[in-house]
């Protein structure tokens, strides 16, 4: 009898949603820590800037026997300050152990980009590192120019808005949540 090998996770198990609770939003800046400081080495400490005052925290948390378990994704959406229906993403990233199924990723950004629009956004850009640039062109991003990030090559992208339905649930626009 062959056994087949048992998924780190099933994608039913995991809630995209916007980080609320204290220990939803300490290991959201957590994982960013761990991703941004120590395996990509973008920040010294920390990765949190003035943004983070300003911005909305989105979360995946895997849940085990229908319990929130842990954070294994993390993502942030912000208004632009001069153009307030123009939104913007940042810090995607998963928890290492979470990367191999991609849906992570796929769900964290579904989840921004349609609650973006949810709350009045008509244009939703991000930078996204270039190894990645494909990734989003799946997901109907389009590039419109090249640029760097911290001395890494990175590509400044848009969603196309079409693919993104407002998300119901993501109505009203909440308060801030600081870092």
């Amino acid at each position: 009898m062959i056994l087949e090998p048992v998924p780190l996770y099933r994608p039913g198990h995991v809630e995209f949603k916007l980080a609320t609770e204290p220990w939803e939003l300490a290991a959201y800046l957590q994982l960013r820590a761990h991703i941004f400081c120590g395996e990509q080495r973008l920040f010294d400490l920390t990765d949190v800037d003035t943004i983070d005052g300003r911005a909305y925290a989105i979360v995946a948390v895997v849940h085990t026997s229908g319990m929130p378990d842990r954070v294994a994704g993390t993502v942030r959406i912000y208004q632009d300050l001069d153009e307030p229906s123009v939104w913007l993403g940042g810090r995607l990233g998963t928890d290492p152990s979470y990367r191999a199924a991609g849906a992570i990723g796929t769900g964290l950004v579904r989840t921004a980009v349609s609650t973006a629009r949810a709350w009045g956004c008509q244009r939703f850009l991000a930078y996204v590192q270039c190894p990645n640039e494909r990734f989003f062109h799946r997901l109907h991003w389009r590039t419109l120019e090249r640029a760097d990030y911290q001395g890494i090559p990175h590509v400044f992208m848009e969603a196309e808005l079409d693919h993104y339905p407002p998300l119901p649930s993501a109505i009203p626009l909440p308060r801030h949540v600081a870092a």
